[in-house]
């Protein structure tokens, strides 16, 4: 097969050897509408290094972009495995019977992990915070970052080229066609690394918290971030992915709300409107999403940067709707904080889905501002004022609380 695809120079000594995922549209529940890379590199030591793998089905790609640089794939003498999800790891057997590398390494829980996985530990070096290895004319120190977002996620960093490699921490799902930050649209990237805290790491915010509180005494000079998806960081926005970690993983409320709702016959949808009315009356920056027309991952993406959550659902066979629970499912796995919250809807006969919402808002130790706006069939104009009036109600509270 000729060699057409090429590796990036991100240093001197370092080159992305990853693959372009343009088609990817769902990640695990989560909507990646502008695909995602998965990014591998190649550090051209006196060990040759490989710094992660990418997806299965890109295995030509990524040694298409390693031929480029180094000719024969077997010069590779080390693999470095930095998280063994899946999208980085199901090559690792594949390339260590092709490269055959005198050593692969992973982190404790890696280790255990990649065992599991593919039976591979006699392979495997473990390697914990405070580990270096040699290169010979370079080094590779190892911190773990346990359950950011893996129990097995590590960081990686070369100091002769202050370039960490920092797996799924500081990524995104977007595919690009020009690999670092600075050469991309910054509202997209910050958009699409909201939307990967949120879908991704938001459970595991306390953990990013003390990982940014340790990150200055770990001596990791990092000129340079090359996560594991996305631009690659350098420059003038090196700082930016420490500051978006810093807000997302603290989780204040913000004088902002979620409305999300789906509706049968627009009873409650009618109700979303005047309550998103009477939150915007009061001055809160609402967001109103209807499951119909949007996606789970748009909703927690949107509640990340919230203050409050209200959300509204008709009755259908005594339950509530079927996208609704989908949606508190999901948001309820990934652990939003420091949330008020209400539920409304219409029912036609027994109108079970307040109480149902209620107690997931509950689960989710949101405060709940009301026992919920229940209206039978199409609401009045006296049920519009009511929901106005919790919009108000709650935007007031809010106010209050953000103080």
């Amino acid at each position: 097969m000729e060699n057409y695809l090429k590796a990036v120079q991100i240093t001197e000594k370092v080159w992305w050897v990853g693959a372009i995922d343009w088609n990817l549209k769902e990640f695990h529940g989560y909507e990646t509408a502008r695909g995602t890379t998965y990014n591998a590199y190649l550090v051209l030591a006196d060990k040759v290094t490989l710094i992660d793998t990418v997806k299965a089905p890109f295995k030509d790609e990524m040694l298409q972009r390693i031929v480029s640089v180094i000719g024969d794939p077997a010069r590779i003498d080390y693999i470095i495995s930095n998280h063994s999800e899946m999208d980085h790891s199901a090559l690792l057997p594949e390339m260590i019977a092709e490269v055959n590398p005198e050593k692969v390494f992973a982190s404790v829980m890696g280790v255990k992990a990649l065992d599991a996985h593919f039976r591979i530990g006699e392979r495997l070096t473990a390697v914990k915070t405070g580990d270096e290895i040699s290169l010979g004319n370079m080094s590779v120190k190892f911190v773990e970052t346990r359950m950011v977002h893996w129990p097995d996620s590590m960081f990686s960093y070369v100091p002769e080229q202050k370039i960490l490699f920092s797996q799924d921490g500081f990524g995104m799902h977007l595919a690009v066609d020009k690999l670092f930050a600075d050469e991309n649209d910054f509202c997209v990237l910050e958009q699409e690394m909201r939307k990967y805290y949120a879908n991704i790491l938001l459970p595991y915010s306390p953990q990013v918290q003390k990982l940014l509180e340790d990150f200055p005494g770990l001596g990791l000079d990092a000129a340079v971030i090359a996560p594991d998806h996305g631009p690659v960081w350098r420059g003038e926005l090196l700082a930016k992915p420490f500051e978006f970690y810093r807000k997302w993983s603290a989780q204040a409320p913000e004088n902002r709300a979620v409305v999300v709702y789906d509706t049968m016959w627009h009873s409650t949808e009618m109700m979303a409107t005047a309550i998103a009315d009477g939150l915007r009356a009061n001055g809160t920056g609402v967001k109103q999403i209807s499951l119909n027309a949007r996606p789970r991952s748009e909703v927690i993406t949107d509640v990340l940067c919230a203050g409050a959550l209200i959300v509204g659902s008709p009755t259908i066979n005594n339950q509530m709707y079927p996208v609704v629970a989908d949606v508190l499912c999901y948001v309820r796995g990934l652990r939003p904080k420091n949330l008020l919250g209400a539920a409304f809807g219409s029912y036609g006969w027994s109108g079970e889905a307040i109480a149902q919402i209620n107690e997931q808002l509950a689960a989710m130790k949101t405060e709940l501002v009301s026992e919920g706006l229940k209206v039978k069939y199409i609401p009045t104009d006296a049920d519009l004022k009511a929901c106005f009036d919790l919009g108000e109600k709650i935007s007031k509270m809010l106010s209050e609380k953000i103080k």
